[in-house]
């Protein structure tokens, strides 16, 4: 029987989440979507130190703008929570507890500042200090204590934490659907703590007991974790779930611009773009990071460029619906090497999706931004200036800026056209053009365009003898969208006044 596929995206609400963390969960979702399964959301909050306030939510937030819409999880539940680990902690002493009955794991009474002089005596010695095969033998532990020493330690309520016993000179070895097989030598790892002082386990435990009580069958995450696989390869081994444990995938890193390094919230600050999908708010500074979402990104164009940072189809197409992204997603075709990061390349999927998008579901962001600005206009007004706009924008508020002089006079004028064009001969011209406009019974772009044209003949001029100055006399701008639509648009009124203040102005500017 064919397991059902179950992927997790289980982040740490310990501040906000880097596009890196958006991608992780996207992978996770477009495999799980694809082959029939379930997206589950884990809270990974055992380290409560670091906890930072509004970091779930935040999480949450993104996931719904993303529109990565979880299975089960915190919020919607599901019949293997509870999804946050901080309600699960009961269930983790259990099996700290079986490892250390099986002689897999041992109690560790060490101090910090015992620990802190073994690594002073190591650096001294030019080594690095692991808590290991070698080093256990003379630490504070239950290997080296008897039974009866560590049961009264344990009964006086000394700190202790629990560790895994990492056996010596083995090879650990598993399939990674991104990297193939991979190798360690255990004399490379050390006994990590499984389970600390404070009553909470430590991410290795809690990763790999949540992962098979859930039934996760695919562990989707960066990188960064690839040297804890083996740790978590000996939890499933010594715990009996060695057949039960999920396939690995591990992400490459999305690198900075210049291709050396991790991209980090320092490298967005300096080259001017964000790293994070939404706007945060740091709780303690009240410091704004930026996010992709309130710098104008459209979800679906966000998710785009997000899929291809690491990934490719393995065909020329770069446009894809949410649809046809599961469709054409697989792990296998994830890269080995890490993404660089190209914020004009992430405009540009912007600006694909918005010329694409109905200009109905453009309608209310434009509505909100003009009313910012104290500017109203109808429906049928806004969409057709969508309509005029959005192939030349990026954002939907590089629309308003290009287009401002729809709704408020020209704020300079095109200084190389008119003097280039507007003279005592060429006057007379456009003087019969604002003449024959007005007496135009029906403003529509063909009217308007009989008229252009029929200017332009009847003077023997060419193109830019007769749209350019027009346009700059009704805009102030020296190109833009289709001149008799945008004419049209304008109404009747508006264009006469414009000519007439316009005629003005350029016999000030060629004085």
């Amino acid at each position: 029987m064919t397991k059902t596929v179950r992927s997790r995206f289980a982040p740490s609400p310990t501040g906000p989440l880097h596009i890196g963390g958006v991608r992780t969960a996207l992978y996770a979702y477009l495999y799980a979507k694809k082959m029939g399964g379930d997206f589950i959301l884990r809270i990974e909050d055992t380290d409560q130190a670091r906890y930072v306030e509004g970091a779930e939510q935040y999480i949450i937030d993104t996931l719904q703008w993303c529109g990565l819409t979880i299975d089960e999880g915190p919020e919607c539940g599901g019949k293997f929570g509870p999804y946050r680990q901080s309600e699960r902690k009961d269930i983790y002493h259990q099996y700290a507890l079986q490892l250390v009955e099986s002689g897999n794991a041992y109690y560790a009474f060490d101090t910090p500042e015992e620990l802190d002089e073994c690594r002073t005596q190591a650096e001294q010695n030019g080594q690095a200090f692991k808590y290991n095969y070698e080093t256990r033998q003379t630490l504070s532990n239950s290997l080296n204590l008897s039974e009866e020493a560590t049961k009264a330690k344990l009964e006086a309520g000394e700190a202790y934490v629990i560790r895994l016993k990492v056996p010596r000179d083995e090879e650990v070895k598993f399939k990674d659907i991104v990297r193939d097989w991979v190798t360690f030598k255990s004399d490379q790892l050390d006994d990590k703590v499984i389970f600390k002082a404070d009553g909470m386990p430590t991410y290795h435990l809690a990763n790999v007991v949540d992962d098979y009580l859930m039934k996760i069958t695919h562990v989707i995450r960066g990188e960064e974790w690839l040297p804890s696989t083996p740790t978590h390869v000996y939890l499933y081994k010594f715990l009996g779930w060695e057949d039960s444990m999920p396939e690995f995938a591990h992400l490459p890193l999305i690198l900075k611009p210049e291709g050396k390094g991790k991209l980090s919230k320092r490298d967005g600050d300096r080259l001017g773009f964000p790293v994070f999908p939404l706007d945060w708010v740091d709780p303690d500074t009240q410091e704004v990071s930026n996010g992709f979402r309130e710098r104008g990104f459209l979800p679906d164009a966000f998710v785009n460029m997000l899929a291809f940072l690491g990934w490719n189809p393995g065909t020329e197409q770069e446009i894809f619906s949410r649809e046809e992204l599961i469709e054409a997603f697989s792990l296998e075709r994830i890269h080995k090497a890490g993404a660089k990061f190209d914020f004009e390349k992430a405009k540009w999927f912007n600006q694909q999706y918005l010329k694409e998008a109905p200009n109905e579901f453009l309608l209310t962001e434009v509505k909100n931004i003009l009313l910012e600005k104290g500017i109203t206009r109808s429906d049928a007004f806004i969409l057709s200036f969508i309509n005029l706009f959005k192939e030349r924008a990026v954002f939907i508020k590089d629309m308003i800026e290009q287009g401002y002089y729809l709704f408020e006079s020209p704020k300079e004028y095109n200084a190389k056209v008119v003097k280039k064009k507007w003279n005592s001969e060429r006057k007379p011209v456009f003087f019969e053009i604002a003449d024959q406009l007005s007496a135009l019974s029906t403003w529509t772009a063909e009217q308007i365009e009989v008229v252009l044209k029929g200017i332009m003949e009847k003077y023997a001029l060419g193109f830019g003898d007769v749209f350019q100055p027009f346009r700059v006399l009704i805009s102030g701008e020296a190109g833009g969208p289709s001149i008799f639509e945008l004419t049209e648009l304008m109404g009747k009124e508006m264009v006469i006044e414009r000519m007439k203040a316009g005629f003005e102005i350029f016999d000030r500017m060629t004085e």
